[in-house]
């Protein structure tokens, strides 16, 4: 009737068609409706649910792809799923050791900003520290990505991963920073506009000298930015081309060029910076010489089973609320259309003795 009418789909009954897909095939026709009715009047009443029961039915029926895809298309389908429907699919490719899949979802994880569990900000400095020892090739856009996933989640965890994760993040941003301009950084990212973000990984070093002997970086996060900047002081500036970065309105090839130009003649201050800082941090015993893939590993064996318990706990009172709200939704579906079926027999009443 719904159909036959044109009405909008109401929220209860997209969430119904993904509850009971079951076929691969269903999950073909459900994106397509979910692409419908995020493009109706009702898009903005998707449920959190329908969204969790997505993302599990592609996992069930071998469609992670649609998943991914739908994720990545967010606002094309209104799937922006919450941190444990994040875990859910990272953690099916760290099963499959598919690191360059699962590094698609902390990209995602990290533009919605939803590094709120702690077990989702282990979890993707752990998917960040195998994808980092795959040693993959990377474009710009997605050493940003990488960059900016390490300095978000890495700004969660006070302790050697985070802070390490921290200083690599900023390194890698500041290298693009250096080669794209600073527009190319920010840009539909969650990240501050302000220039230097060399300077904030050299910031990062000084405030981990300061901080209590068991608090150390990363001699790998250290090398990384050690490299960056020789690297980035014997290579000439490239011209700022850059596809991608934005809309060249808001910042002119010219203006770029510059600000990039004033960041590139601080780099022989920020090495005689990093020189200094690093005989500091090696003179207090804060290099940690173990890679970033073992430190992460250590810290989720220690960490990550008691988060676990509290995210089963906090999942399952998220169920009940989701049961109680679907509960709700549909005593109030029963009541409007018996009120409809009342006022239509009521109207064919009057035009009948009419």
């Amino acid at each position: 009737m719904t159909y036959e009418k044109k009405l909008p789909v109401s929220s209860l009954t997209i969430a119904r068609f993904v509850d009971n897909i079951s076929s691969r095939e269903e999950i073909d026709q459900a994106e397509y409706y979910l692409y419908k009715f995020r493009h109706s009047p009702n898009c903005w009443y998707i449920r959190d649910w329908t969204i969790h029961s997505w993302i599990r039915q592609c996992l069930k029926y071998g469609a992670r792809d649609k998943a991914v895809h739908t994720l990545n298309n967010k606002v094309q389908y209104g799937i922006f799923p919450d941190d444990f429907t994040f875990n859910l699919l990272m953690d099916s490719f760290i099963k499959d050791k598919d690191y360059k899949g699962a590094f698609s979802v902390v990209v995602e994880v990290m533009l919605q900003e939803a590094f709120d569990l702690t077990s989702t900000q282990l979890l993707s400095l752990h998917v960040l520290s195998q994808y980092l020892d795959t040693k993959p090739d990377l474009k710009w856009e997605e050493e940003r990505n990488l960059g900016a996933a390490l300095l978000i989640s890495g700004l969660k965890q006070e302790n050697t991963v985070g802070f390490s994760a921290q200083l690599l993040g900023c390194s890698l941003l500041g290298k693009v920073e250096l080669r794209q301009g600073i527009r190319a950084v920010y840009h539909q990212m969650p990240l501050m506009w302000t220039p230097g973000y060399l300077n904030k990984a050299l910031a990062v070093m000084e405030k981990v000298s300061a901080l209590p002997a068991h608090v150390k970086l990363s001699k790998e996060a250290l090398d990384a930015l050690e490299t960056i900047l020789q690297t980035q002081s014997s290579t000439a500036p490239e011209s700022s081309e850059t596809e991608g970065a934005g809309d060249s309105q808001d910042t002119s090839p010219d203006t770029t060029n510059v600000e990039k130009e004033m960041e590139r003649t601080k780099l022989p201050d920020y090495m005689n910076r990093f020189q200094e800082l690093n005989g500091k941090l090696r003179s207090h015993g804060k290099v940690e010489s173990e890679s970033m893939l073992t430190l992460t590993g250590s810290l989720i064996e220690e960490k990550l089973a008691a988060i676990e318990a509290a995210d089963i706990a906090g999942y399952e009172k998220k169920l009940q609320e989701w049961e109680e709200e679907r509960v709700h939704l549909a005593k109030r579906e029963k009541e409007m259309r018996e009120k409809a079926r009342l006022e239509r027999e009521a109207r064919l009443a009057a035009k009948a003795s009419s």
